[in-house]
């Protein structure tokens, strides 16, 4: 079945990993799959419950703090624990644990097509009591505020008292790890609670975070069949707790639906009881079954305009269903709000949103549903001015520099090298809204948004950047993707994209005079904008310098890269990757030795800027220095052997990305879910077998098949219109579902695809 992940093991080394897999989101919130019921004794887990930007602020510690370091970092905050519903069974009071008594079945499920997760168990209690229980939770994507959890309980062989406990706990910490610089830092308890409160049926517990001021607040109801089990509500000074009783025969059944409501004061303003409050009075009428209806709707109408169908390969299947329905699950809806690296499904990177977001998930969403992908740009918008802080500290004039891992849009990285130097990001995010403008057309996005944001990117570019005495732009002192080299001079994958954005941020300063010069004017008055700024911009994308090496026909990676030593791979023991765990920054920056793609990426995100033959060189050359340290890494070496010809490469390439969290690749899945690897799973089939590419005279197409499949399908969505691309071993159709007709070009010729008349050609004349 792939649209279900299930599980049957109850293994202590797979329990963490399961936490990440079996988490839910709606963008909002996210709930780590922790058990209701705990562990038991003597099993840690990782229990968390996630709102998406909210935060705390923590000091960053220095040895020798320097001018323009941050002082301290945003940290995403575990927030107040809504999933504990103890069981207990008998007078005695027996209590359900897996650590304690028989599993006789067990099943836990992520229903994928759904949108909600299941557990079912039937449990024989050291005593002898057989019962079966099953759970059902999901995180609500039509009521942002909403996670609920449904339960029912059946007595098997005996008759007697069955009690559930539901908390509601705001007394909860971070995990950290100070010996992995991926996951945790500073301290692990941000959020003090305020207040926690009984009022009639509801509880409420309110808290707020150290250092950033910021209240959350959980308020909880239940509903509890039969209706006449007794009930007592109570509250200590953290923690408000349910207790219900009822006596059950064999083969009775007990159910429960817990609602848990939660708010901040981010999204709902400073009185939190009543925003809560009047959002539960909104959901009280509403049933489990009416929530989970609605989730359903809403799932069906996701999967009609994003599913990818494989034929050939099921476990590859379910990994791309389970890969899109998380990034659902992580992308934020909200201008406060963006995706994590980790989504909301763990604390890996403290929750920080990266350059990922950019070049890895929104091209999902655009091509899939634009108005998630207009969301995580207005993000980016949203933080303009910190940027532009940003760029003053740092010595510039003017601009904007992109924090290189944020939240609430001030930079948090405390090691500039591989952080602040990679001055990338902001050219990676003018890509981001030209590629959005390219597949949407949306004018007025880009006179609210995209704009001001184009300038200010290319403005960082004319400030950072010279011209050298031959008269080429040249920027120097920056880091590239690479996180193996840094600090260099003209880093091929970030002139190149700065070359893009200065050229398109001096297009559109003029078709912005076109669409509105009203628009024009206020912007171009708010900035000090001239006609000669734009034509800078021109002149420095003409004359940017692209690093070329004749010999080999290939782009360097840096100036300096091809001069180093090779990295001694045949001599480094398999345990000790990744190199970053285990080799001290300057080891690594002296060798030609790369993390995850660089060039190889600048390549295929703008390829019309390279031979095809320079291309393939540079994907040779690089291939064989490259570690794929960074799970952001072989999705693109996949879709550029795909693009160079080699498809047995691109399938090896992309059946590494495509479970890597499913199967824990990378052994750090427990952190969370690697949501840009998740992505480029979704790229390496569309951009790279299919051969999509979204560029300024249209869309392109150049489909093949790996070896082992017999078809493939995915959605598009183009300008409005809507189509679903097949593919088999012999043959191409696209239909035009809805929308007008769309020209693309096709292996290279123009074809024009209209409604009610699929369109379909012979692939083989092609491959």
């Amino acid at each position: 079945m792939t649209w279900t992940v299930s599980s049957r093991t109850l293994q202590k080394k797979d329990l963490w990993t399961q936490e990440s897999l079996y988490a839910l989101g709606n963008g909002y919130i996210g709930v780590r799959g922790n058990f209701e019921e705990t562990y038991g004794s003597g099993l840690k887990e990782i229990r968390g419950t996630y709102l998406n930007a909210f935060h705390d602020v923590i000091d960053i510690p220095y040895g020798e703090k320097q001018y323009g370091f941050p002082s301290t970092q945003q940290k995403m905050v575990n927030v107040i624990d809504a999933q504990t519903i103890k069981l207990y069974f008998g007078e005695e009071r027996e209590a359900f644990s897996i650590s304690d008594g028989e599993i006789l079945d067990y099943k836990r499920s992520l229903h994928l097509d759904q949108g909600y997760s299941s557990r079912k168990i039937h449990w024989r209690s050291p005593r002898g009591k057989e019962v079966n229980m099953y759970f059902e939770r999901l995180v609500s994507f039509a009521h942002r505020e909403l996670f609920t959890i449904f339960l029912r309980v059946e007595p098997v062989n005996f008759q007697g008292l069955v009690t559930i406990e539901s908390t509601v706990n705001g007394d909860v910490y971070n995990y950290v790890n100070p010996d992995d610089p991926r996951v945790g830092a500073g301290h692990a308890k941000s959020l003090n609670v305020v207040k926690a409160e009984v009022n009639q049926q509801r509880g409420m517990v309110l808290c707020e975070t150290k250092t950033s001021d910021l209240q959350v607040g959980c308020l909880t109801e239940h509903e509890i069949h039969p209706s006449s089990s007794r009930m007592e509500i109570s509250s200590d000074e953290h923690s408000v707790s349910f207790t219900y009783e009822c006596f059950l025969k064999q083969g009775e059944g007990m159910e429960l639906v817990k609602k848990n409501i939660y708010v901040d004061t981010l999204r709902h303003g400073n009185d939190l009881l009543q925003a809560a409050n009047e959002k539960m009075d909104t959901f009280k009428h509403l049933s489990f079954s009416d929530i989970k209806d609605a989730q359903i709707r809403y799932m069906e109408a996701f999967w009609k305009r994003s599913d990818v169908e494989i034929e050939g390969d099921s476990s590859l299947q379910e990994g791309i269903r389970f890969n899109l329905f998380h990034l659902l699950q992580a992308a934020g809806r909200d201008p406060y709000s963006n995706v994590g690296a980790k989504g909301l499904s763990g604390e890996g990177y403290e929750g920080h949103y990266f350059w990922d977001t950019e070049i890895y998930i929104v091209p999902v969403f655009l091509m899939t549903n634009p108005e998630l992908a207009k969301q995580l740009l207005i993000y980016r918008y949203s933080i303009l001015d910190d940027a532009r802080n940003r760029a003053r500290e740092l010595g510039h004039k003017k601009g904007a520099l992109y924090p290189w891992r944020t939240i609430s849009g001030t930079e948090c990285s405390s090691f500039f090298p591989a952080g602040t130097a990679q001055y990338h990001i902001s050219a990676d995010i003018a890509y981001s809204y030209i590629q959005y403008f390219h597949a949407t057309k949306d004018i007025p996005f880009m006179i609210d948004y995209g704009a001001e944001v184009l300038f200010e990117t290319a403005r960082l570019w004319t400030d950072v950047g010279h011209y050298r005495n031959d008269g080429r732009f040249a920027i120097e002192d920056v880091t590239g993707p690479d996180e193996y080299t840094c600090i260099v001079n003209n880093n091929y994958y970030t002139n190149v994209m700065a070359k893009h954005n200065l050229y398109w941020a001096s297009m559109i300063y003029h078709e912005l005079k076109k669409w509105n010069q009203k628009a024009f004017d206020r912007l171009a008055g708010k900035l000090q904008l001239d006609d000669q700024e734009a034509e800078d911009w021109k002149n420095a994308a003409d004359h940017m310098y692209l690093p070329y090496d004749e010999e080999r026909d290939i782009n360097p990676q840096d100036d300096t890269f091809l001069d180093k030593a090779i990295w001694d791979f045949a001599g480094t023991p398999e345990d000790h990757y990744p190199l970053l765990l285990h080799y001290h920054p300057l080891t690594l920056y002296r060798y030609q030795v790369c993390k995850q793609a660089d060039t190889v990426l600048a390549h295929f995100l703008l390829e019309d800027e390279v031979k095809p033959e320079t291309m393939k060189h540079s994907f040779d050359y690089y291939e064989k220095i490259t570690t794929h340290d960074s799970s952001l890494s072989t999705c693109i070496f996949s879709i550029m052997a795909a693009r160079l010809g080699d498809m047995d490469k691109a399938y090896r390439y992309f059946i590494e990305t495509a479970r890597l969290d499913l199967d824990n690749t990378k052994g750090n899945t427990k952190d969370g879910l690697h949501m840009a690897n998740m992505g480029g799973t979704w790229m390496a089939i569309v951009f790279g077998f299919a051969g999509l590419r979204i560029k300024e005279d249209g869309l392109y197409l150049s489909p093949k098949i790996p070896e082992g499949w017999s078809r493939y399908s995915f959605h598009v969505q183009y300008q409005n219109s809507n189509m679903k691309i097949t593919v088999t071993n012999d043959e191409l159709k696209i239909e035009l579902i809805e929308g007008s007709e769309v020209t693309l070009k096709l292996y290279g010729e123009r074809y024009t695809i209209k409604r009610q008349t699929p369109f379909a050609r012979s692939i083989k004349e092609t491959v």
